[in-house]
């Protein structure tokens, strides 16, 4: 029954399922219809893409998203193949060359049928209930009948566990064979998107009658390891009311306004305005947002819906907070929040929270930045010792075996230099901004390539880590700086005094960067070598320039104890005062 695989991935992806394109989607111009991706993200987003979709038109994707999108077609493909391989005679894959009508045509086919394994499967668009969407896999339930949905994503969704008593274990199946059992050896990751996509799909079965009465989805990770089974009956009066909430926003049934969130980095509505749009008047997002001096900006996200529920509509009304704190507030002490409010209108890019800051120095100070691309490994670490900046790289593309012998001379080149001061009699310390990512490479290289020249041991790594030579930068902003623009380097470096040679540097552009780099597409571009160099460099420079601002050898005009105001100077009073 295999048959049909081409280089392409059928229009499956990450959130939900693009369905055809617009000769395949209705002509009737009320009709709207939602997929997956829907369900999780922002209102307001999903509104203007509904009602001005050729604003979007000529809109440069970004290069993050793209990549993102790129790196989650080529695993489909790699775990398609692999089921494939082991069972061809089982699996059937639905046609992605199909125009859309025809592809859910085949696949309620093959579900009449019987068929073990659907591959690409599409249902039918729905026009009364607006659902589109389609599964990566549909596997017959062979004791109970009807589908299982089950769903292949480019991100972790398990975590390894050492096996141990626990409340739950998550349930897991071999990838081969459906056996669903509580996995003892692994802890879940929470994905709502998920979740939802899976409940979205059990719903679109349940209406042809074709859902499995095991009410179960499943979900094949990053990883390839094992199938992770979710149970859907407790997700799914959740699903219908964040359904039924998407479907009324995209119908034009029920308004919305901007609100930040953490997408809006990425969302070309947040500088592009819509003349005439009810609601906004025409102005972006971002512009809204700032003419109503709206919450969000200040407390973005899920700390906006909780004070919006207290009547806080605006910055100023969260300045001028008084009484007791919300119950629901589990975002920190609110003070902070009120504080940083006030900091906002005040136009204080950072409030001191201590009265005298503090980082953790030492005799001799290396500074520490990686570069990585997407989940295929790190391939550059980047450090600064007395100012001489020494990158460890490997030009290969990722993945590569090289990237071991990269590792294995930073970690070499490190620890001889910490050696190299406690046999001189001196303190040592390494510095890192946001240790997270760093430590997430450390102990991944120390996994993946154990035994190498140079590379240390996961215990090793973990003796380092957990130590005090291994110094956050992050945190230590973060235990002593209220941050109302955003805690990220490339927002707090500049207070110090230091800006990035490249305007485009960010985490994301070096993606793009990256893939040119090392040729990925076309030949290698050696500029673009250079020019990951020199951020990784300036990286590394702004967090000493941080470091020597926050807590400088000899004190001056030019430290953070100087030049940032104190909490007291925006604390519990009336604007007034």
């Amino acid at each position: 029954m295999y048959s049909g695989i081409g280089d392409r991935d059928g229009g499956n992806h990450e959130g939900g399922h693009r369905d055809g394109t617009a000769e395949d989607r209705p002509r009737d111009a009320t009709a709207a219809f939602v997929d997956a991706r829907a369900l999780i993200g922002c209102r307001h987003r999903l509104h203007l893409n509904a009602a001005h979709p050729e604003m979007l038109t000529g809109v440069t994707e970004d290069a993050g998203v793209r990549q993102r999108r790129e790196a989650a077609s080529a695993h489909r493909t790699q775990v398609r193949d692999a089921l494939i391989a082991a069972d061809p005679d089982n699996w059937l894959v639905i046609d992605p060359t199909l125009r859309a009508r025809e592809r859910s045509e085949a696949t309620l086919r093959a579900c009449a049928a019987g068929t073990h394994h659907i591959w690409g499967g599409l249902l039918p668009q729905e026009p009364d209930t607006g659902r589109r969407g389609g599964s990566e896999i549909l596997l017959r339930d062979l004791d109970r009948g009807g589908y299982i949905p089950v769903i292949v994503v480019n991100h972790k969704v398990t975590d390894p566990r050492q096996p141990e008593p626990a409340d739950f274990h998550p349930t897991t199946s071999d990838l081969y064979h459906w056996d669903p059992q509580p996995d003892p050896h692994r802890k879940l990751r929470q994905q709502p998107r998920d979740q939802q996509r899976l409940a979205h799909l059990y719903r679109m079965l349940q209406r042809h009658g074709l859902a499995s009465p095991a009410l179960v989805g499943g979900v094949i990770g990053y990883h390839f390891d094992r199938i992770l089974v979710h149970d859907l009956a407790p997700l799914l009066t959740d699903y219908d009311l964040r359904y039924a909430d998407r479907i009324a926003v995209v119908r034009g049934e029920s308004p919305t306004v901007p609100s930040k969130v953490p997408e809006c980095r990425q969302c070309p509505w947040w500088s592009r305005g819509v003349a005439g749009e009810e609601g906004t008047g025409g102005a972006s997002c971002e512009g809204w947002l700032i003419d109503h001096r709206d919450v969000s900006l200040v407390a973005p996200g899920s700390r906006a819906d909780v004070l919006r529920g207290h009547g806080v509509q605006t910055i100023d009304d969260l300045a001028a907070w008084v009484g007791d704190d919300p119950e629901d507030w589990q975002h920190g002490p609110f003070d902070e929040a009120v504080v940083t409010a006030r900091a906002w209108l005040a136009g204080a890019p950072l409030v001191r929270k201590v009265d005298k800051v503090w980082v953790r120095r030492a005799d001799v100070e290396v500074d520490v930045d990686l570069e990585s691309f997407q989940e295929f490994g790190a391939y550059l670490w980047g450090t600064l010792l007395d100012g001489s900046y020494r990158p460890f790289v490997t030009w290969d593309p990722l993945p590569t075996d090289d990237e071991g012998r990269s590792f294995g001379e930073f970690w070499s080149w490190l620890m001889a230099v910490r050696a190299e001061a406690a046999a001189a009699g001196k303190t040592f310390a390494a510095y890192c901004y946001s240790r997270t990512a760093e430590d997430k490479w450390l102990y991944e290289s120390a996994r993946r390539f154990a035994g190498r020249p140079g590379v240390p041991t996961v215990d090793q790594v973990r003796s380092f880590v957990d130590g005090p030579q291994w110094v956050d930068m992050f945190q230590a902003v973060s235990d002593q700086f209220i941050c109302p623009n955003g805690k990220g380097l490339k927002k707090i470096a500049p207070v110090a005094g230091f800006a990035w040679r490249d305007p485009e540097a960010g985490g994301e552009a070096s993606m793009s960067w990256y893939r040119r780099a090392v040729g990925y597409e076309n030949d290698p571009d050696l500029s673009q070598r250079i020019r990951l160099l020199e951020y990784n460099e300036d990286d590394v420079r702004a967090t000493m320039v941080l470091r020597e601002w926050m807590d400088p050898r000899e004190p001056g005009p030019h430290s953070a104890d100087a030049e940032v105001p104190a909490l007291a100077d925006f604390g519990r009073r009336s604007i007034a005062t």
